[in-house]
C-alpha cells in the first residue's frame, strides 16, 4: 500500500504452466497404478478397470465456519456515507481527511473512501463495514470512513435500512463510533477478552464493494505491525480476503469474538492480495469506550519528540543496549522538561517497566488519562536517573511544513562527507546550526538519510554555528576514541538525531 508496491515482480507464467500439467499427468499415472478408476483409463493396455460408483455417504465431514457465521452475521451491518462537498466554491481547495499523495490518501483510495481526482463541487458515496457492539445500537466503524460525512445509513444483514448518528471519532487510531436509535434489542458481538495467536483462524464478515453479509477466512499473520502512520499502531496482520468496503468490519476469532477491526490491506492492484491489517481489540475497546462517554478521545502526554535508539547511536552516547525512545526535543513548556528530562536523553523505563522503543512509549502513555503521575527512568549524560512528571492532555498538532528553499553559500571543504555552511547564510534556516548543502554519496553520513537542506544544530551535544565547529567536535570524539558521532538535526519542521561512524 506504500510506494514499495512495485517491488513485486512479474514472471512469465509458461514455465509455471508446464508444471502443473506436468503434475497433473503424474497423478493420473499413480491412480491408474493403484487401480483407481480415471476417465479414459481402459484405453490403456495392462490395466485393469473396475466400474463401481463413488461413495462418501460415511465419510466425515470437515469442520466448517457456518455455526460461527450464524451467529455473528446479523450483527455484522454495512455503512453509506454521504460525503461532504469536498470543494469550497471560492477557492477549490480540496476539504480531505488527509493530504492528496499521502500514504493515507494512497490507503483509502483502494479501501473504499472517495478521493476525488479533479476538484468539483459535489457529493459522493462511500460503502464500508461496521458491527453492533450493544443491543441498544452503537456500531464501530473506521474514522476514515466517517471523514467528511454528513450523513450515515446502515443496512443489517437483514436488509433493513436505517439512519444512524456519529457519536465520535478518533484519527489516531482511526475509529469511529456511529449510532442507530431503535426500539428492540440489536443482535450484537463482543470483543475478545485474550489476544490472538500467530496461527489462529479468523473471518472476516463485512461489505465488500457493497456486497453485504460477505464471509472469508484466513489466519493470523503477524502481530505488531507498523505501517509508519501513527505512533499507536499496533495492528494485527492477517491473510483471510478483505477488500474495498470491508474498511471498518470486525474480524472474529473461533468463538465468533471480535480480535481487531479492519483498517488497511497492502495491494499494488487495489484488490486482496492476502495482507490486512487489523486494530486489536484491547485498542478499540478503549477507545469506544472513551467515544461513547466524551465524543472523542484524550490521551496522556508528556511533552517530547522521540526516536529509536540505534547501534551506532548507542555507541555515540555511551549507552550498552540499543532501545529505548531517545528525546529529539523536549519542549519547554511540557511535562517531561518541568520534569528535568532534556534533549539527548534516551527514556529507558516507565514505571519500572522497560521501554522497547518510541512506538512502546507514545502507546504506553497515551493510554494513561491526564494527570496521571509517572516515573521515567532516563540515561542522561551518561549516568541513569529518575524522573518523576504528571502527564498533560496531549493537545492537537499541525503538519505545517516549511517550505523555504535554501540557498548555496560559500562552504569549507567535506567533512564526514558533508558539505557545511552557517545556517544564517542560507534564506529561511534560521541563524542556529550549520546546513547540509551537499553529501558525498559514498560517505557513510550519506547511509545515515541525511539530505540535503538538513541542519546540524549539535555535534556530540555541542552547539555548532560554523562548519569549523563541527570538525573541532568530530575529532574531538576520534581524540576519545569513540565509533560514533551524534549530531542533532534539524529537518523541516522535525528534529533528531542522527548517529554517524567516525572509526
Amino acid at each position: 500500500m506504500r510506494g514499495d508496491a512495485g517491488l513485486s515482480t512479474h514472471k512469465p507464467r509458461h514455465r509455471l504452466r508446464g508444471f502443473r500439467l506436468l503434475a497433473a499427468h503424474r497423478l493420473v499415472a499413480l491412480a491408474l497404478g493403484a487401480g483407481i478408476v480415471v476417465a479414459g483409463a481402459g484405453l490403456i493396455p495392462g490395466y485393469r478397470v473396475l466400474a463401481a460408483a463413488v461413495d462418501a455417504a460415511n465419510a466425515p465431514s470437515p469442520t466448517g465456519f457456518a455455526d460461527i457465521v450464524e451467529r455473528v452475521k446479523p450483527a455484522v451491518v454495512g455503512i453509506r456515507v454521504k460525503v461532504r462537498e469536498s470543494v469550497s466554491s471560492g477557492d477549490s481547495q480540496q476539504e480531505l481527511p488527509f493530504p492528496p499523495g499521502s500514504p493515507l490518501d494512497r490507503f483509502f483510495r483502494q479501501f473504499g473512501v472517495p478521493v476525488p481526482d479533479n476538484p468539483s463541487p459535489k457529493s459522493e458515496t462511500s460503502v464500508a463495514s461496521g458491527f453492533f457492539i450493544s443491543g441498544d445500537g452503537y456500531v464501530v466503524t473506521n474514522n476514515h470512513v466517517v471523514a467528511n460525512g454528513k450523513s450515515f445509513e446502515v443496512t443489517t444483514d437483514d436488509g433493513k435500512t436505517y439512519q444512524a448518528k456519529l457519536i465520535g471519532a478518533d484519527p489516531q487510531t482511526d475509529l469511529a463510533l456511529i449510532k442507530v436509535n431503535l426500539p428492540t434489542d440489536l443482535s450484537y458481538v463482543r470483543f475478545a477478552a485474550n489476544e490472538p495467536r500467530i496461527g489462529d483462524w479468523v473471518l472476516v464478515v463485512g461489505n465488500p464493494f457493497g456486497l453485504g453479509g460477505t464471509v472469508t477466512a484466513g489466519i493470523v499473520s503477524a502481530r505488531g505491525r507498523d505501517i509508519g502512520e501513527s505512533p499507536y499502531e499496533d495492528f494485527i496482520q492477517i491473510d483471510a480476503p478483505v477488500n474495498k468496503g470491508n474498511s471498518g468490519g470486525p474480524t472474529f476469532n473461533m468463538k465468533g469474538e471480535v480480535i481487531g477491526v479492519n483498517t488497511a490491506i497492502y495491494s499494488p492492484s487495489g484488490g486482496s492480495v492476502g495482507v490486512a491489517f487489523d486494530i486489536p481489540a484491547e485498542t478499540v475497546k478503549l477507545v469506544v469506550q472513551e467515544l461513547k462517554e466524551k465524543g472523542h478521545v484524550t490521551r496522556g502526554w508528556i511533552g517530547v519528540q522521540i526516536q529509536p535508539v540505534n547501534r551506532e547511536i548507542a555507541d555515540a552516547i555511551g549507552l550498552k543496549e540499543a532501545s529505548g525512545a531517545l528525546v529529539a526535543i523536549a519542549e519547554s513548556r511540557g511535562p517531561a522538561a518541568k520534569g528535568g528530562i532534556e534533549t539527548g536523553d534516551v527514556i529507558t523505563s516507565l514505571n519500572g517497566q522497560e521501554v522497547k522503543d518510541p512506538r512502546d512509549l507514545a502507546r504506553r502513555i497515551a493510554a494513561m488519562a491526564p494527570g496521571t503521575s509517572v516515573k521515567l527512568g532516563v540515561f542522561h549524560n551518561g549516568k541513569e536517573k529518575t524522573a518523576v512528571l504528571t502527564l498533560g492532555e496531549l493537545p492537537a498538532t499541525s503538519s505545517a511544513q516549511d517550505k523555504a528553499e535554501e540557498k548555496k553559500a560559500p562552504s569549507e571543504p567535506s567533512i564526514l562527507g558533508l558539505t557545511l555552511v552557517p545556517a544564517g547564510t542560507v534564506a529561511g534556516a534560521g541563524e542556529e546550526g550549520v546546513v547540509v548543502v551537499e553529501i558525498d554519496p559514498s560517505s557513510r553520513a550519506a547511509e545515515s538519510g541525511l539530505q540535503a537542506g538538513d541542519i546540524v544544530l549539535d555535534v556530540s551535544h555541542h552547539p555548532v554555528k560554523t562548519p569549523a565547529d563541527v570538525r573541532k567536535f568530530v575529532e574531538e570524539a576520534r581524540a576519545q576514541s569513540k565509533r560514533a558521532v551524534l549530531l542533532r538535526i534539524k529537518h523541516r519542521d522535525t528534529t533528531g538525531f542522527v548517529a554517524i561512524p567516525i572509526g
